[in-house]
């Protein structure tokens, strides 16, 4: 999709969704900006009438990562938001209706080298397949999904993506794992209307952490009724957990005791704002005593352990100076910092050698 490549050994890409109304051009691109900044690799935008899907052109134009058109129903929004210049399409061919419809929209997705992705979400599965299972199940949603691709795959088109949601994460994971085992194009991972901040992020980071330790995903979204900057940090940050992407500060903070020398919880989230910008992956440490702080330091970038107003700082793993409570946060800011422009041009320097 545009520069991004989803699947094979391709890094696990992270999405995020506009919440904005889609004809404000202005409001979206500055979300899709916003979102961008956060990490997101792709933003996808609801294209629920005309207006909206025309809006596409000019949001791509000004767009700084690929776009995902979302539509339903309406298989001329598909078409609108082709000739817009989209980067992909989030349709379910069974629902924009007849085939001569789908095989429109396919033969101009085909021409523009636009793929595809298939979402099958268990709210709203098709009557016969209720009918035949009764209830919303994981066998339904892998059925559902295979009937979706047999549709594309008879009219020769296979730039194909797909998804199985479920505010279920048993569900989900279950759909997944026999998807896996029966087609090969790559998968969207998610735990759809997962809820708010919190249960939100705890259910989409069991569900797709167990199918990502299984090597099961080709790129991700976290949905939370949040901030949608809040879907992209946790996507990271559960990329950053199993070790399979890297970007920005990695804090390592202890969870607090009678032991901690300096205001351990204030100071992280001070630190967690202030160093929000950086993309580079740098280790930050942040213990509260001597018991693990030595440790933990000497395996980061940057790291702090309390001393009862003397807190050591530790610069590459070693001892650098103390520092006051006073001075704390600011002072590892900038240490964050260095250590980040450290990196950064390191990664210049490899980069050229390799154009070279």
């Amino acid at each position: 999709m545009g520069k991004v490549v989803v699947g094979g050994d391709a890094p696990i890409s992270v999405q995020s969704m506009t919440n904005t109304d889609t004809r404000d051009i202005v409001a979206t691109t500055e979300q899709i900006t916003q979102l961008a900044d956060a990490g997101a690799d792709i933003v996808r935008v609801s294209c629920p009438d005309k207006e909206a899907a025309l809006s596409v052109a000019q949001l791509v134009e000004n767009s700084p990562v690929p776009l995902i058109a979302d539509i339903h129903f309406d298989h001329k929004l598909a078409l609108i938001a082709l000739d817009g210049g989209i980067h992909c399409l989030r349709i379910n061919p069974g629902n924009i209706g007849a085939k001569e419809r789908v095989a429109e929209v396919v033969r101009a997705a085909s021409a523009r080298k636009v793929p595809i992705r298939i979402g099958v979400n268990a709210g709203s599965l098709d009557k016969d397949l209720l009918a035949k299972y009764g209830e919303p199940c994981a066998d339904a949603m892998v059925e559902s999904g295979l009937k979706h691709i047999r549709i594309l795959e008879d009219l020769n088109y296979n730039e194909i993506k797909i998804s199985l949601k479920a505010s279920s994460v048993a569900m989900t994971v279950e759909a997944y794992r026999k998807l896996a085992k029966m087609v090969d194009y790559p998968l969207h991972l998610g735990i759809t209307e997962a809820g708010g901040t919190l249960p939100g992020s705890v259910k989409s980071a069991i569900g797709l952490g167990l199918l990502l330790s299984e090597g099961i995903g080709d790129t991700l979204r976290v949905s939370l009724s949040a901030d949608p900057i809040e879907e992209v940090r946790v996507g990271f940050e559960i990329l950053k957990t199993l070790g399979l992407r890297t970007r920005g500060v990695n804090i390592i903070s202890c969870p607090t005791c009678s032991r901690q020398e300096f205001a351990v919880i204030d100071v992280v989230a001070k630190l967690e704002k202030r160093l929000s910008h950086i993309r580079e992956s740098v280790n930050l440490s942040i213990i509260g005593c001597i018991v693990n702080g030595p440790g933990e330091a000497k395996e980061c970038h940057v790291g702090l352990v309390g001393g009862g107003g003397e807190n050591l700082l530790y610069i590459d793993g070693k001892p650098y100076e103390k520092v006051a409570d006073n001075n704390l946060v600011s002072r590892l800011v900038d240490e964050v910092e260095i250590a980040a422009k450290k990196i950064r041009e390191q990664q210049e320097i490899e980069n050229s050698a390799k154009n070279d």
